[in-house]
């Protein structure tokens, strides 16, 4: 059997439960992206001040969804969730039951990641014995690309720093939802002033690093852009800095 099980990524789920309950309508008014269109969609549920809590693929679920999110975290996200239902009539719970699958082309089944079409395709499937963990794989091919993901990684940094905007993971179309203020002050000013990347580890600033991956030689570093080799990038984030430095010249 191939190698496609994302052991790092879990499952939640959003069901409602009565009629009338809107689902979508709910994680709408939280997480950066818009839920009420074509999924799989990339977002991100944020500190007030535009900071990153949690990020997740979005999935339709019937008249539910669910979260394609980090393993660790998902237990932590669905007690986050939980916070702001109130009194909606939701079920917010892990699914245990059915895990991410990867693949690094696309081909029959799976869904395009909504972030970059050379990171591959995903989809969810019932968890089975036989499944064989792409763990390892897809942390080379995600990095090789210069793709952030995870706690780890993207905790705790603004939103638009972790190269969200470019990566497919924010309206600026949408009505309101946690961080919303900052965010889009932010992106109107175009004032991305730092910017996290992945770097050779021998080049990395450690003053700066964020996590190291000794056996890939690879680390990712929130730095200034003004600090950032642009050789060093790769051409989706180099061409995304150099757009940004001419706007706000302008």
């Amino acid at each position: 059997m191939a190698k496609t099980r994302l052991f790092s990524r879990a499952l939640v789920r959003l069901t409602p439960l009565e009629e009338g309950e809107d689902v979508r309508g709910f994680l709408q008014g939280l997480v950066t992206n818009d839920v009420t269109g074509l999924l799989p969609v990339w977002a991100g549920l944020l500190s007030a001040q535009g900071k990153t809590l949690f990020e997740f693929h979005v999935w339709p679920d019937g008249k539910g969804l669910l979260l394609d999110c980090e393993s660790e975290a998902a237990d932590e996200l669905v007690k986050r969730l939980s916070l702001y239902r109130l009194r909606r009539r939701i079920a917010i719970e892990r699914d245990d039951k059915h895990g991410i699958h990867w693949e690094p082309e696309p081909g029959d089944g799976g869904a395009r990641d909504p972030r970059m079409l050379a990171l591959g395709q995903r989809w969810i499937a019932p968890v089975s014995p036989d499944d064989e963990s792409a763990d390892e794989a897809w942390l080379k091919h995600r990095l090789s690309l210069g793709v952030p993901e995870g706690r780890a990684e993207l905790g705790d940094i603004l939103w638009l720093e972790t190269n969200a905007a470019d990566l497919n993971g924010v309206s600026f179309s949408k009505g309101c939802y946690v961080g919303q203020e900052n965010t889009a002050r932010m992106n109107w000013r175009q004032k991305v002033n730092r910017r996290l990347v992945v770097v050779p580890l021998d080049r990395s600033d450690e003053s700066r690093r964020r996590i190291a991956y000794p056996e890939l030689g690879l680390a990712v570093d929130h730095l200034r852009v003004d600090n950032i080799d642009p050789a060093l990038l790769p051409a989706w984030q180099r061409h995304a800095i150099e757009a940004g430095r001419e706007a706000e010249e302008n």
